[in-house]
């Protein structure tokens, strides 16, 4: 489980409430692989994964017309790593989770987890650096 702290806000209250949802989607996924009485999780996961995948577009969409509007100076390369998290989310092959569902799971949290220490800690934190 992944738990919102105020280390991941960056000041912007919008973002960072969008970001907090984020952490809601990894959240859901933990419980659902926690879940023991469940033993058919696939339609779950993939409906994790459209929402994963809806919202980061939103969010991305919204990150980026904040940093411009600031005329943010690493928007380009910023803009790239949010193409390439899409990229891997569209790429997961879903005929592949349901061979193994609790593995992807696992994989699903520890992209997420990993995703959000890296950019919203590191990237993220630095668009409100560079004011």
């Amino acid at each position: 489980m992944i738990e919102w702290k105020t280390d991941y806000s960056i000041g912007v209250d919008e973002i960072d409430e969008q970001h907090k949802k984020l952490f809601e989607i990894a959240n859901r996924a933990y419980i659902l692989l926690k879940n023991e009485l469940i033993t058919d999780k696939y339609d779950q996961i993939t409906a994790i994964f459209a929402e994963l995948l809806d919202y980061t577009e939103y969010h991305f969409s919204f990150e980026e017309k904040y940093m411009t509007s600031i005329g943010y100076k690493k928007f380009l390369s910023h803009k790239v790593i949010h193409e390439d998290f899409v990229e891997k989310v569209k790429n997961i092959d879903l005929k592949q989770i349901d061979e193994d569902q609790d593995k992807h799971l696992m994989d699903i949290l520890n992209f997420i987890v990993d995703w959000i220490s890296e950019h919203i800690l590191v990237q993220d934190k630095n668009i409100t650096r560079s004011q």
